[in-house]
């Protein structure tokens, strides 16, 4: 295997789109064989922490609801709303994501349609969903965040609700280790330029992570029409005890490590131009 070099560079939302593409082909097996057994066949989880949709319940009722959900990867929670009665649709960047998704269904019975593709470009008609949602899916890997805030604006209908989580923008000034040492500050919490793995032979961009500030993120919602309307900061279960990437109980037990915004679309906003960018 080459080795990778991590650097803090720039880069825009076709080379991200590409990067982050082949980063989960290549990664889809391995996830679904460490996680797939914490996230569920038909479960929803908010991240690392593991607090559920079941208990947190932001989506609100999905049940007669179509229902959209970005980065949905196996389609584990898309399953989950499925079986509460929603209708759900769910788009991921990895073909081989979505190939899992298939298998799962084939295991459980409980389908899902899947379309492969971006969230700053959704393949759908304007005011198609009820609701949005991203769980730890998609969102800091987009350059252009505020084309997929549009986007969702976009398909949403008025009143709609659009739920996502990230990882909590105050991470970004750790190092993302499970450790004692990723309870030290290194970096400006206002820096955002990108995280960005290359290839030491190729020279190819491996992998980009993008970072947005939580004020960031309320400016892109209010632009799109959409208030925030709850602000989740999951705190650490006391009998929780899985390591995930730069998850863990040592640091989850001081600063948190997932950020979860609730934001509904005001009824009143008019349906948004359509986004168009060349795709990766």
């Amino acid at each position: 295997m080459n080795s990778v070099r991590a650097l803090r560079v720039p880069v825009g939302e076709d080379d991200s789109r590409r990067a982050n593409r082949r980063d989960w082909d290549r990664y889809a097996d391995e996830y679904q064989a460490t996680h797939g057994s914490f996230l569920g066949d038909a479960g929803f989880v908010w991240g690392p922490e593991g607090q559920s949709e079941a208990d947190l319940k932001l989506l609100g009722d999905v049940r007669g609801r179509d229902v959209l959900e970005l980065g949905s990867g196996a389609g584990q929670c898309s399953r989950w709303v499925n079986s509460q009665g929603g209708r759900a649709v769910g788009l991921d960047l990895s073909l081989r994501q979505l190939q899992h998704s298939r298998r799962i269904d084939a295991e459980t019975g409980v389908t899902v349609p899947q379309v492969c593709g971006t969230a700053t470009q959704l393949p759908f008609a304007d005011r198609s969903f009820d609701v949005v949602f991203c769980s730890f899916g998609a969102l800091q890997f987009v350059a252009d965040g505020a084309a997929a805030v549009a986007e969702t604006a976009r398909v949403l209908r008025p009143g709609g609700r659009f739920v996502f989580s990230v990882t909590h923008p105050t991470r970004w000034m750790f190092q993302d280790d499970p450790g004692e040492e990723g309870l030290v500050a290194n970096q400006s919490y206002w820096d955002r330029t990108p995280y960005v793995e290359v290839d030491d032979e190729t020279g190819m961009v491996n992998y980009v992570e993008h970072h947005r500030t939580i004020g960031d993120w309320v400016a892109l919602l209010a632009a799109e029409g959409m208030a925030l309307i709850r602000f989740e900061e999951p705190e650490w279960p006391a009998d929780h005890d899985r390591t995930w990437g730069g998850w863990s109980r040592t640091r989850g037990l001081l600063t948190p490590g997932t950020a979860i915004f609730v934001a509904v679309l005001n009824p009143a906003t008019p349906s948004p131009p359509a986004v168009h960018s060349a795709a990766g």
